[in-house]
């Protein structure tokens, strides 16, 4: 019973993680709209969520010397490359079109496993990640030309490598026994993504008046600031901070599945909310995307009891969400050498 109950606990912080991560999208689009330059929005983000967990990085304030490349480069591309071209995709495309176009991040992944290390992949994951192509290719409606913009689409497909260049560079010295604990790295990567994030969005011209207004969304009016605080305290660091704690618990592929949860949850968000309505084709080309990533995730969970018991497994692709915090990917990753990227669970984000 109480084993029962530990398992559930987990589960719905997970899916609180998942919401709290889906939901940026649906809390920006009304701050763009309203006035807000979505650069802008990504540092007001950013900035407040590493304000609250500044007493987090000066707690450990030796890890920049420690592990300075991890730090910098998810504060670069975690934090300020994933979230700035998000929130400029979606001023340019709908908020589910943006958050499915990310996660072909482990579909690229798997690209640069195969092609630039040279390394051979496994025929499940090599049919999830042309499922996950088949499903976008349906979510862009790629036979009808240029159905939405497509510079929004390039940034959402830039959010997707940023994704991709956090693994990649994850791999450098974070399987050692004194391995960062993973929220410190968050709080360090929001501190170093806010500095980025303020040499080009210059907040001093944020317009400051559409701060202090009302957003619309949907056909409701709410006041932009309430908006502001979901993607700050919600978004950002509760989201992260239920990761953090649940993914440990959890096995890979229930964390793979609840991480696809975040995709569902921002298109229906947006849906509901912001009348954004996705067509037939559309609907079932992010089922198949979201199919891929779940194959992916199984083929991942496989390979890593392979590896308990001591056998060989092809390399993989992990399931991980754009928005998530390092250290949250949930078994083995290419090569086996970014397993557990930071720390020694599995698991957003940035969006």
């Amino acid at each position: 019973m109480h084993v029962s109950r530990r398992r559930n606990a987990d589960l719905g912080l997970a899916l609180l993680s998942a919401f709290a991560f889906g939901g940026s999208g649906v809390a920006a689009k009304p701050l763009i709209e309203a006035g807000l330059e979505p650069m802008h929005v990504a540092w007001l983000r950013t900035a407040g969520a590493a304000l609250i967990l500044l007493p987090v990085a000066l707690r450990h304030r030796g890890l920049p010397r420690l592990r300075p490349g991890l730090v910098i480069g998810f504060g670069m591309l975690g934090i300020a490359g994933c979230q700035a071209l998000y929130f400029v995709a979606i001023a340019r495309i709908p908020v589910g079109v943006a958050i499915l176009v990310e996660f072909l991040g482990p579909t690229l992944l798997l690209g640069w496993v195969r092609f630039v290390q040279r390394r051979p992949v496994s025929r499940a994951a090599v049919a999830g990640a042309l499922l996950a192509v088949t499903g976008m290719a349906c979510v862009v409606e790629i036979w009808s030309g240029p159905a939405f913009d497509p510079l929004g689409l390039l940034f959402a497909f830039g959010a997707a490598c940023c994704q991709v260049a956090y693994f990649v560079l994850a791999d450098h010295g974070t399987r050692d026994d004194d391995a960062p604990e993973p929220i410190a790295v968050i709080a360090y990567g929001l501190l170093i993504g806010t500095l980025v994030l303020t040499v080009f969005a210059r907040p001093w011209t944020i317009a400051w008046p559409s701060v202090t207004q009302q957003a619309a969304l949907g056909e409701r009016e709410v006041p932009a600031v309430l908006l502001i605080g979901w993607l700050v305290l919600v978004s950002t660091v509760v989201a992260y901070l239920a990761g953090v704690i649940t993914v440990r618990r959890l096995t890979p592929q229930v964390a793979g599945v609840v991480a696809c949860t975040e995709a569902v949850i921002g298109t229906a968000l947006a849906w509901f909310l912001l009348e954004q309505h996705l067509g037939g084709a559309q609907v079932l080309g992010g089922a198949l995307v979201l199919a891929g990533a779940f194959v992916a995730q199984t083929v991942t969970a496989h390979a890593s009891s392979a590896r308990a018991s001591g056998s060989a497994a092809p390399a993989t692709v992990p399931d991980r969400s754009p928005h998530r915090a390092p250290g949250l990917v949930p078994g083995p990753v290419p090569d086996g050498d970014m397993e557990q990227a930071v720390g020694t669970h599995g698991g957003s984000r940035a969006g």
